[in-house]
């Protein structure tokens, strides 16, 4: 038998680092984001030989090892690993001969949240796989602790979230890692609106976010006043873009964003650089309204709002730097996982 799976990645438009914690514990988080048809995927396959056979082409990781109910955590397939020795040990799974093979659409550090949708993508194959009785809401929690406990991996909460549940999200964080998820229903010609208005550019350069993360935790646990109003500002901006996005007030959305990413700058230093400043300039040079780098920042992706006529303008500048446009579209869909068996090979 063989087990697939699939989840999204997802474009935080507002709120993003509002649901990392301590800030989430003492204040409350607030993000708005949605998920876009770049995935992460896992296939399982079992097999005769005692052993786990581990093909990640997204940690470049291809070795296997002797049939454990423990695998050790050495640096090497730490998200597959992590998953399966959580699974073997909360549900009592006896070990049996598999193969595990990953990989991605957008590369790590991309500010998608890739890490944590292969976390969820990885979770959902073995919940189909074993017939496990676990929601979207549990296989999230599962994959925050997996991610930020087990394996002690700096981030925040939103990202397993918008890959389990998908589509457009108002997620609200709470203490004791409380998260209460609110599916927002977009009008079509909104969602068609805000993808003629959206281009999503690759800088070329992956980065970590851990450093930036550790940063932003420090300065609320030390009481920054200043790094925690901008935090306080990108909460309320989740709210405003709640309420413009409902509307389909894409000139308001772009303000609102560009407020987000002034306020995010004052976070934590490596936020930004010299590269992403240049990609900025050229963008607005070439009429982009408002941007904002995904995710946690330093590098990755940056998301740019335009109005739709000049949109092929932008993305030609844009597209002589060293970076590529990435085409993109919204997807409703979260993570699921399906089986094939032998006789439905074709």
């Amino acid at each position: 038998m063989i087990i697939r799976s699939k989840a999204p990645l997802r474009l935080g438009l507002a709120g993003g680092g509002s649901d990392v914690s301590p800030y989430s514990d003492i204040y409350g988080g607030l993000v708005l984001n949605a998920t876009i048809n770049l995935y992460t995927y896992c296939t399982i396959e079992e097999i005769e030989q005692d052993e786990i056979v581990i093909n990640s082409y997204d940690s470049n990781c291809f070795e296997g090892y002797p049939l454990s109910s423990e695998l050790k955590i050495d640096g090497k397939a730490s998200l597959i690993k992590g998953v399966y020795n959580r699974i073997v040990k909360d549900y009592q799974i006896t070990p049996q001969g598999f193969k595990i093979t990953t990989y991605n659409d957008a590369p790590i550090g991309s500010g998608l949240g890739t890490s944590s949708s292969m976390v969820v993508c990885i979770l959902k194959a073995f919940i189909e796989w074993q017939s496990l009785p676990l929601g979207d809401y549990e296989t999230s929690r599962l994959a925050y602790e997996i991610e930020r406990k087990d394996l002690m991996l700096s981030g925040g909460k939103q990202d397993q979230y918008a890959a389990a549940f998908g589509g457009f999200n108002y997620m609200e964080f709470h203490k004791e890692d409380l998260v209460i998820v609110n599916p927002l229903k977009i009008k079509r010609w909104i969602v068609d609106e805000l993808e003629a208005s959206i281009v999503l550019y690759f800088t070329g350069a992956s980065r970590s976010s851990a450093k930036i993360i550790n940063e932003q935790k420090e300065n609320t646990s030390k009481g920054n006043s200043d790094a925690i109003e901008a935090m306080h500002q990108i909460k309320q901006s989740a709210v405003d873009m709640k309420f413009a996005l409902l509307k389909g007030d894409t000139h308001a959305l772009a303000e609102i964003l560009g407020k987000g990413w002034a306020n995010k700058k004052k976070m934590a230093d490596a936020v930004t650089n010299p590269l992403i400043q240049k990609v900025f300039d050229v963008a607005v040079s070439a009429g982009a309204l408002s941007g904002k780098v995904s995710g946690a920042g330093g590098g990755g992706f940056i998301m740019f709002m335009v109005e739709p006529t000049k949109k092929i303008e932008l993305m030609n500048a844009l597209g002589k730097l060293s970076g590529f446009v990435m085409p993109f579209q919204f997807t409703d869909g979260g993570a699921h996982g399906w089986r094939i068996y032998k006789s439905d090979r074709v």
